[in-house]
């Protein structure tokens, strides 16, 4: 049966109110997740500065990273330990997140809430490691390919791993376009056909995006991004139409059924009696 609005109506203050409730756990896990990261990078034998600083070491000439602050590996270990913290809590933030918007979906549509979490793990995985072995390279390149014989690089790490940093959270968040899109759809905010109207300016949006959200301005990022970008976006196109065609299906089953069940449950009517013949006995 389709519900009622009284059976999920909520006052606006206790809208609120389950909000602040849910992005204290958002906000709880995700410090939970960093000060987890952060043990195991410190203390698990993991040189994650090394780790991130190959995409560079090609074009320092058998040189190092320089610093001019003690504390600079102590802030690049915290920046690892934030992403990675982002995605030790992407389960608990997608769970917050969808249950509470669970009361606007149906039953059937709670039921997708696993895989939902997953996507978003695979997703902001897929994002990161596009930026570390595709993008990152390329967009080095790009920039090292105006050096002159008249410099000498002298990379500083703080400004080498923010730059890396910036990078890889912006394209592990961009590529979660296709769950936002799911997402909307589900709760009847979007709707596909708006989505194909606008296909033709979604492109110019996506490049606009990759711009704002990039670091950098080079035409390699923005390629980089744009593309993927764009690809997500007609994936959550495509999720969007059997969103929509699922409840648009399931809404008329239930209407039909309602329908049924009006008719059974509705007095049968009187059976008229043929009229009489003039002359006719009684």
């Amino acid at each position: 049966m389709p519900r009622k609005a009284a059976d999920t109506e909520m006052p606006f203050l206790d809208h609120l109110e389950e909000l602040r409730h849910r992005l204290f756990w958002i906000v709880g896990a995700v410090i939970v997740g960093v000060v987890l990261s952060f043990v195991v990078l410190s203390r698990g034998g993991i040189d994650v500065v090394a780790i991130l600083a190959r995409p560079i070491e090609p074009y320092l000439r058998g040189r190092q990273l320089v610093f001019t602050h003690p504390g600079t590996s102590f802030s690049i270990v915290l920046n690892a330990s934030l992403i990675l913290g982002i995605l030790f809590a992407t389960p608990v933030i997608g769970y917050q997140l969808w249950g509470f918007f669970a009361p606007a979906l149906h039953a059937h549509e709670k039921r997708i809430i696993v895989p939902v979490l997953f996507g978003m793990i695979f997703l902001f995985l897929s994002g990161v490691t596009l930026c570390y072995f595709v993008v990152m390279p390329f967009t080095l390149k790009f920039f090292m390919g105006f050096e002159s014989s008249a410099l000498t690089p002298m990379i500083e790490a703080t400004q080498y791993f923010g730059f890396a940093f910036s990078m890889m959270l912006a394209f592990g968040l961009a590529f979660e376009l296709p769950i936002a899109i799911l997402l909307l759809s589900a709760l009847g905010i979007i709707q596909p056909k708006f989505l194909t109207r606008y296909r033709r300016h979604a492109i110019v949006v996506t490049v606009i995006v990759a711009a704002f959200i990039t670091p950098d301005a080079s035409p390699t990022t923005l390629f980089a991004l744009s593309v993927p970008l764009y690809l997500l976006f007609e994936l959550g196109v495509a999720l969007s139409f059997m969103v929509t065609r699922r409840r648009r299906a399931r809404n008329e089953a239930a209407a039909l059924e309602e329908r049924l069940r009006e008719q059974a449950d509705a007095p049968a009517e009187a059976i008229r009696r043929e009229p009489r013949r003039l002359g006719a006995n009684a």
